[in-house]
């Protein structure tokens, strides 16, 4: 590493602020889309007033938390690589096998909750995070340029310019309609053991797939290198200020031209086997810029304003981010799939983000409580135990 640190890493309050705020939009974005499950009630004779205001929510949620409170999470997921890592070293242990297995004890996590839901990314995590077992020694340098390659999808770019020369190709995609149309009808009409199962095969297949499709696996990986990068350069302390008001700035410089230009494509280009990839990297970039734009945002609303005591209060639901996230989607399908309460035939999207407001202040609820009494998680305290096998 470029710079060995010589003391304990204490844990930073501001992460479990970024981590508590990324799964909170999680669980609102889940809610509206009735966690993945895309039937709503027949909204034609609704008001007008109803109408606006559920287009501008979907709308409004997307742009604001679409693709960047995962964001977040991925790059949080590395910093805490980092952090462990770095107190095993030093301890003078080497913590990358102990890693290897706690990401076998993830993707166990992330099978109990794709059971649930077909849309979770802990199983993804689980499988893109080897990439820091052998990049974890390698220079700072090093690391910031295959994260950036990873970041302008090289799989897609590639589609762009095959495709750019030759008019006949049309990139590989992973056929994935059947294995939708299974996991809707499980939701749809299926007991609890078969939506489980359901879920848990087809839903878990189709999810991967469209994570590898529309440039998740990249992007995550790139994430899991920054979050690490921004570990090792001790970004998420005050003193770093400095620097994400140089990143906050190039952020939005970036975020708005390649927002624009995405919109823009499908006017200038027909050909859909170039336009498809090509918004994919340009989407996927600007996602990324806006995700920036958000932690400065809140990196300096922690250390420079008043509003640090606020947000102080999710730091326990950040905490207990894995139970959250888990809990949510046990809790989700119980609320809109068949087997549950059926409500995906009742609720708007109005009111289905209600129900996911609603639903998060009882987890942050359920959470202050806890932490008050106890150091971990639920399943954060398992992982744990289980990481260290004691």
């Amino acid at each position: 590493m470029d710079q060995p640190t010589t003391r304990k890493n204490a844990r930073i309050d501001v992460a479990d602020v970024l981590r508590g705020l990324a799964v909170m939009g999680i669980i609102v974005l889940h809610s509206i889309e009735h966690f993945n499950f895309g039937s709503y009630p027949d909204t034609s004779a609704q008001s007008a007033w109803l109408n606006f205001t559920d287009k501008a929510i979907w709308d409004g949620l997307f742009f604001m938390f679409g693709g960047k409170a995962y964001a977040v999470f991925a790059l949080l997921f590395g910093f805490s690589f980092f952090i462990q890592d770095n107190n095993q070293q030093m301890k003078g242990k080497d913590f990358r096998l102990r890693f290897c297995w706690r990401l076998v004890l993830l993707f166990l996590f992330g099978n109990l909750n794709a059971s649930f839901f077909t849309a979770e990314v802990l199983v993804l995590y689980s499988l893109v995070g080897f990439i820091l077992v052998p990049t974890c020694r390698l220079s700072d340098k090093t690391v910031l340029i295959l994260a950036c390659l990873l970041l302008i999808q090289p799989l897609p770019l590639y589609y762009t310019l095959r495709a750019t020369f030759d008019s006949t190709y049309t990139p590989l995609t992973i056929p994935t309609r059947e294995l939708w149309m299974t996991t809707y009808q499980s939701q749809m009409n299926g007991t609890f053991l078969e939506t489980l199962r359901t879920n848990l095969w087809e839903g878990q297949l189709a999810s991967l797939a469209w994570a590898w499709d529309h440039g998740r696996v990249f992007q995550t990986a790139a994430l899991f290198l920054l979050g690490m990068l921004a570990g090792r350069r001790r970004l998420f302390l005050q003193e770093a200020l400095p620097v994400w008001n140089k990143i906050c700035a190039g952020a939005i410089i970036a975020f708005f031209p390649l927002y624009g230009i995405n919109n823009l494509l499908p006017q200038f280009i027909e050909n859909r086997s170039i336009l498809v990839p090509l918004s994919l990297i340009i989407s996927s970039l600007a996602n990324f810029a806006f995700m920036l734009m958000l932690v400065s945002g809140v990196l300096f609303m922690y250390y420079r304003t008043r509003m640090q005591s606020l947000l102080r209060k999710i730091i326990p639901y950040g905490k207990m981010s894995l139970t959250n996230y888990i809990t949510q989607s046990i809790i989700g399908s119980f609320l809109f799939y068949h087997w549950g309460l059926g409500l995906h035939s009742h609720l708007t999207i109005t009111a289905s983000c209600l129900t996911g407001i609603i639903l998060f202040f009882l987890q942050w609820k359920c959470c202050d409580w806890w932490m008050k009494h106890h150091d971990h998680g639920p399943l954060e305290y398992l992982w744990k135990r289980a990481t260290w096998l004691r």
